[in-house]
């Protein structure tokens, strides 16, 4: 089954050909990073705007690589002069929740009308569960490496709109077991990142500055929560905060877009690098919990911040302490991870999901389709 998919859902507008939820075979993606860097964050009604702009340019795009990836694999004499892309198009799948109510509305939009348009099945998928779906993506095919899923299956979630630990028994239950009871740790790695002067997305900015770092320098809190698998990260941003407004000798009333002119680089490259450990290690020791309760069979981690080298590190330590005699991480059942590119926002991952989701449920009807943006 050959699925093209669209995601809008926040600040990136993306479609990608993916073949029985495994097999990449076209993508395309606009990103609008350079857009919302002034503003340090993702500006709703800028997004939304963009996306009317680039949504038809990007599906198209997409469909001429896959035509050409198409018309490569069939020997001349059985290439029609009329073939049309459309007709090995089998459904068509698109986010619809959660995310930012003007990105989602352009995306459906758009393929609810190419649904109808070329009387294409359609399939509203959740972006959350798209993340994890990431890791059924295998882009090398002639991997023998690749390790597929297997269930139960137990998934972080991390990115800039959302932290959860979910709970996958097949790939039509599936329960949300721990969750942030505040900000997500990607907004949270915006935020300090804003503190201290560092450019937007947070994420990778403050990895680098991280790198040349001490992360003990500074002790920052990890919280606790009544469910000891949820998170909370508003704390830390503010434990950040003031810590920062201490090093360089002034108060809370001190404003927080002025701080990072008073840092020297050294102070900036230590904040990055004990932030970027306490809030690893609160998602890790978050999943050690949730692994020693559920003992998976899979270990899979998902999001922008599934990116982050010091997340990955850090989870796998917290999980090699976690042994009852059943279960481990290691080289046998290791943690599964997506490619860096299929971390972030993407449209594969929303096909991979699809597919999945065509196996036992009914395609939605295009006229009715909503958005949610919870």
């Amino acid at each position: 089954m050959k699925i093209l998919a669209i995601e809008s859902s926040c600040d990136e507008f993306a479609a990608a050909v993916v073949e029985d939820g495994q097999r990449v075979l076209a993508e395309a993606v606009y990103s609008q990073i350079d857009l919302h860097k002034a503003f340090g964050g993702v500006v709703p009604e800028i997004a939304a705007r963009s996306h009317v702009e680039v949504a038809i340019p990007v599906v198209e795009e997409c469909l001429e690589q896959f035509r050409a990836a198409s018309t490569a694999l069939l020997s001349p004499s059985k290439l029609k002069p009329d073939f049309d892309v459309w007709d090995d198009i089998d459904t068509i799948a698109v986010t619809n929740r959660p995310g930012l109510s003007g990105s989602l509305l352009i995306g459906t939009l758009t393929a609810r009308t190419l649904a109808l348009l070329k009387n294409k099945p359609i399939y509203a998928v959740d972006h959350m569960e798209g993340h994890v779906y990431a890791n059924w993506l295998n882009v090398d095919t002639d991997n023998q490496s690749f390790k597929r899923p297997q269930f139960p299956a137990l998934a972080l979630v991390v990115s800039g709109g959302h932290s959860q630990i979910m709970l996958f028994h097949s790939h039509s239950n599936y329960e949300i077991v721990g969750e942030t009871q505040d900000d997500a740790a990607g907004e949270v790695f915006d935020k300090v990142a804003k503190i201290l002067g560092l450019p937007y997305p947070g994420g990778p900015s403050i990895a680098k500055a991280a790198e040349h770092g001490n992360a003990d320098k500074y002790q920052l809190p990890i919280p606790k929560c009544a469910n000891p698998l949820d998170f909370s990260f508003s704390g830390l941003k503010t434990a950040v905060l003031r810590a920062v407004q201490a090093e360089v000798g002034v108060d809370h009333t001190f404003p927080s877009f002025e701080l990072a002119a008073r840092l020297n680089a050294s102070s900036r490259d230590d904040f990055a690098a004990s932030f970027q450990k306490t809030a690893c290690l609160t998602l890790a020791k978050g999943m050690a919990l949730a692994f020693a309760k559920y003992q998976p069979k899979s270990v899979l981690i998902a999001g922008g911040v599934a990116a982050n080298t010091e997340l990955r590190r850090l989870l796998a330590l917290e999980l090699s302490s976690v042994n009852d005699g059943k279960v481990s991480i290691s080289q046998t059942n290791p943690i599964i991870c997506p490619e860096l590119k299929y971390c972030t926002d993407n449209a594969a991952m929303i096909g991979a999901r699809a597919y999945f989701l065509s196996q036992y449920a009914k395609p939605d009807d295009p006229l009715a389709m909503e958005i949610g943006v919870n």
